[in-house]
This record gives C-alpha cells, sequence and structure tokens, in this order.
C-alpha cells in the first residue's frame, strides 16, 4: 500500500514539476509599412448587368427549376407505385 502512494506521489510531482508546460507557438505579424498605410484601396464597382445578361440568367434558372420539377414529378409518381404495391402486399398478407 505504502509503495502504491509512495510511487503516485512520486508520479504527481514529476508531471507536475519536471516535465515542462506547453508554450504556444507565436504569432507572425507583418509590420505595415508607411506606403500601404497611406495609399487608400480601390475597389472598382461591381459591374451593372445589362437586361439581356439578366434574361438569359432567369431563362437558365427557369429550365433548371424545370428540369428539378420534372424529376420530382417522376420521383413522386415512383413512391405512388411503391404505395401501392406496398398496400397490395399487406393485403394479401392479411388474406394468407
Amino acid at each position: 500500500m505504502r509503495a502504491i502512494f509512495t510511487a503516485l506521489t512520486t508520479a504527481l510531482w514529476f508531471t507536475s514539476t519536471v516535465l515542462p508546460a506547453q508554450t504556444p507557438a507565436p504569432i507572425v505579424v507583418q509590420a505595415m509599412t508607411p506606403e500601404s498605410a497611406s495609399a487608400p484601396r480601390v475597389v472598382p464597382p461591381p459591374a451593372a448587368p445589362t437586361a439581356e445578361a439578366t434574361l438569359k440568367l432567369l431563362e437558365e434558372i427557369k429550365a433548371a427549376n424545370a428540369a428539378v420539377l420534372s424529376k420530382q414529378t417522376e420521383t413522386l409518381q415512383q413512391l405512388d407505385e411503391l404505395e401501392k404495391a406496398a398496400d397490395q402486399i399487406r393485403i394479401f398478407s392479411k388474406r394468407g
């Protein structure tokens, strides 16, 4: 019992005093140079889309939406068929 207590005490002392603590990695930040500090940053305004470009984009979105809707319609039809088949299986399983 005394040997276990001594071993635990020694291990606790070793981990708390002998092992060095981890230090965080240093963070290096670039200094600001006088040229970059005084020079204003000019961001060009985004180009206004033309009516033709907007119309083309809307047509593409409409076509994509139509494709999604047709795919959803097909999926719903398949689900309806599966539901009907499951209902038939339930009915026949009750009879047998």
